[in-house]
């Protein structure tokens, strides 16, 4: 199971004519596997997330899936580094909004939701407000109503860019500890290589503009994985090579930049 993109191009149409966002992007996501998207700003990788979730139509290209998902379920559901909370709601009535939309009774969604809503550490901020919740807290909510869902595909577009780097390192804890339980397939945006490192399965590194895959590089470190080893030989010589794939590009962005 899974799904596959083959040969996606996307043309926009601009005042100034048509920019090609992709060019010949082609790859795979298998049964329980957790893929990482890196690259600079611009190559079009959340373009791809939206391409896989449907909310854009490719010019070029096809996405097929393996299976139809059934009882009602999701195919996808999306978690975006900006907070979609719902800040009228609280936290329990956010972790289950998708499954009160699926039409589940009240007492039985509300039981799921707190399932979930203890695996990300907010049990006791059930009947908080987003406003009385911390970055790091909201964003553990829009992971929690995520997987409640059950999708088959979690779509996730930088989740952590705006978080401090200590809350970013909890909150990466918490994800690899939520998915190894879920094993969710999962198509991970990030500008951050050693994030990737240590979520993936596989990296697909993107360059250009248009922008296409670059390098396919499989992750072979064995699961669970300690943060505490992100200074082992074996991480930083896979981060170094990604850089290298990178580094020409990042380097000339910032000269048309300067």
């Amino acid at each position: 199971m899974g799904f596959q993109c083959k040969d996606l191009g996307v043309t926009y149409k601009t005042q100034n004519g048509e920019l090609e966002a992709l060019t010949d992007v082609s790859f795979s996501v298998r049964d329980h596997e957790f893929v990482c998207l890196v690259g600079p700003s611009g190559c079009g990788k959340s373009t791809i997330l939206k391409l896989v979730a449907g909310l854009l139509e490719p010019t070029l290209g096809t996405i097929a899936f393996d299976t139809v998902p059934a009882n009602g379920r999701p195919r996808n559901a999306m978690v975006f580094q900006e907070h979609g909370v719902f800040p009228w709601m609280n936290v329990i009535d956010n972790v289950a909004f998708g499954l009160e939309i699926r039409g589940v009774p009240r007492e039985e969604r509300r039981a799921i939701a707190r399932r979930f809503i203890a695996r990300v550490g907010l049990s006791h901020f059930e009947e908080s407000h987003p406003h009385e919740l911390s970055v790091g807290m909201r964003q553990r909510v829009s992971i929690a109503r995520a997987f409640v869902n059950d999708p088959e595909i979690l779509l996730m577009d930088e989740p952590f860019g705006s978080l401090d780097a200590m809350t970013k390192m909890v909150m990466t804890e918490e994800l690899m500890g939520i998915w190894s339980r879920q094993r969710k397939q999962v198509l991970y945006v990030t500008h951050d290589i050693e994030e990737a490192i240590m979520l993936g399965d596989r990296i697909l590194v993107m360059t250009g503009r248009p922008g296409r895959i670059r390098e396919e590089i499989e992750i072979r470190l064995p699961r669970p994985r300690d943060l505490r080893d992100r200074d082992s030989a074996e991480i930083v010589k896979i981060k170094e090579h990604v850089w290298e794939i990178l580094e020409e590009e990042v380097r000339s962005g910032l000269r048309e930049g300067s």
